[in-house]
């Protein structure tokens, strides 16, 4: 099953769009999700991955830039 990683920071339009993805996506992707908000020590994590704003999603080392919620450098570390 492939795997991918969400990564978002709790806004409205993360969330939204989290939601969106898992059900456009369903069973067929094992989603990993990660707050940046919550959890600050996985910014670097998304940083070497290539995510420059969230929500994100990183798949097969792409990243999939959602909509425009905040760049990464306003998250901190």
């Amino acid at each position: 099953m492939p795997e991918a990683t969400y990564f978002h920071a709790g806004c409205p339009v993360c969330v939204s769009a989290e939601e969106s993805l898992v059900n456009a996506l369903g069973a067929s992707v094992d989603i990993t999700r990660v707050h940046l908000g919550e959890q600050p020590a996985q910014i670097g994590t998304a940083r070497a991955a290539g995510v420059r704003s969230v929500p994100a999603l990183v798949m097969n080392e792409q990243v999939f830039h959602i909509n425009h919620g905040a760049s990464i450098d306003d998250l901190g570390a």
